[in-house]
């Protein structure tokens, strides 16, 4: 391609510096708020899409590392957090500390360089710590201490991550408290007032303990995204369940599957009615990439069609699960050239591109040359929404690319 433009990546990821709760949540919560202990690893493992690390005790073997301790959870980085500029050989599930990251992990200027070194201008990030929906917080045992949790990380997300020193080119995505849905929308609405337009959600809450969305426990939630035109975005991983076929299967065999449980989600959504009560509801699915959304849209439609008398939807499906699809849903990808040539089975307007950046999975620093690779067949205005044109539109950016809040 003779230009191709600046990308808006709407899946990237940030880990938390090490202040984010110290300096946020009130001193009694101190010894037992999320803490940064560097520790040596005693044992991990990752099999069958289950993670289990163990933190040795000081003065052990094994090598060093920075573990998240909040309550009793003792969580390490790791090089799959922030696994660019590693060879891919050199990948391993190993234990880091913050000195070995790449610096544009955790500081805005140098995300930002690195941002400029992958042609991309802006970029929504999910964080780390509190896992992709804040599943941390919503297992813990202390309620008021994972409210606050959720409040902090969000003040941070706002104010600092995607504060002045951003210039609008980090685009805020918040948590909200999946265990009450009424303080959820609360938490949407007081961030939406500052801004923010997208929210992160579980891709199958009952994997967390949670209500599937096919109950009402989840209207007041929805009905403020619907209000205040919050996104709800997905990413895969999100339900604490990665896609797997048993208990030693290599994690080769996940990350190969890695877009089952958005396949799943999205048909619980098109199936749900939830698009009819609240038709202002967008979602989107991060890390999902869309090859597979063709015959799920075919198979949906066929089902809604056919069987929809017994199948339980008739009197809340009112159209067909496709044109659902097109007015709701977005599919997000990296690398994903079989997609793009059934891009007209998906539709344009429902594709958004992303770069994964810091990921194993990242196409960092080559995201415009992948791009460019599989986008070549598209006319250049079909191109431009893809890259930065959709999001733009969905989360309500300046027409420059930027987030308007800051």
């Amino acid at each position: 391609m003779e230009t191709f433009p600046k990308i808006i990546s709407v899946d990237d990821h940030t880990v938390e510096p090490p202040h984010v709760w110290r300096d946020r949540l009130p001193s009694k919560y101190r010894d037992t708020g999320p803490r940064i202990v560097r520790a040596p690893l005693k044992e991990m493992t990752f099999l069958g899409g289950k993670f289990a690390p163990v933190m040795g005790a000081k003065g052990d073997d094994g090598p060093i590392g920075d573990w998240w301790v909040y309550e009793d959870l003792h969580r390490p980085l790791t090089r799959l957090d922030t696994a660019v500029g590693y060879d891919r050989d050199e990948i391993k599930l190993e234990v880091i500390t913050y000195e070995q990251m790449r610096p544009g992990s955790f500081s805005v200027p140098d995300r930002l360089a690195d941002m400029d070194v992958n042609h991309v201008q802006s970029a929504l990030c999910f964080p780390t710590f509190p896992r992709f929906c804040g599943q941390t917080f919503t297992e813990a045992k202390d309620r008021e201490l994972g409210l606050l949790g959720v409040r902090a990380y969000n003040d941070w997300m706002v104010e600092e991550w995607c504060g002045p020193e951003a210039r609008g080119r980090l685009i805020p995505l918040t948590l909200v408290p999946l265990w009450d849905a009424r303080l959820a929308a609360a938490e949407v609405r007081r961030n939406a007032a500052r801004g923010v337009r997208a929210v992160a959600f579980s891709e199958i809450p009952p994997h967390l303990g949670l209500p599937s969305i096919h109950t009402d426990d989840w209207d007041p939630f929805l009905q403020a995204c619907d209000e205040t035109g919050t996104v709800i975005a997905m990413h895969i991983g999100s339900s604490s369940r990665m896609p797997s076929t048993s208990a030693d299967a290599p994690p080769a065999v996940g990350s190969t599957i890695t877009f089952a449980n958005c396949c799943f989600s999205m048909v619980d959504w098109l199936m749900s009615g939830k698009f009819e009560r609240f038709p202002n509801l967008r979602i989107m699915y991060a890390e999902g990439q869309i090859g597979w959304i063709p015959y799920i849209l075919e198979r949906a439609n066929v089902v809604w069609e056919e069987n929809r008398g017994w199948g339980g939807v008739a009197d809340k499906v009112h159209r067909p699960p496709s044109e659902l699809f097109a007015e709701h849903v977005f599919g997000c990808f990296f690398d994903d050239a079989f997609g793009l040539r059934n891009l007209d089975a998906i539709g344009v307007a429902n594709v958004l591109y992303e770069t994964d950046y810091p990921h194993s999975d990242s196409t960092w620093p080559k995201s415009r040359e992948v791009g460019e690779s599989q986008m070549g067949h598209l006319a250049p205005d079909v191109v431009e929404r893809i890259v930065r044109g959709n999001a733009i539109d969905l989360l309500g950016l300046t027409g420059e690319g930027l987030w308007a809040g800051a």
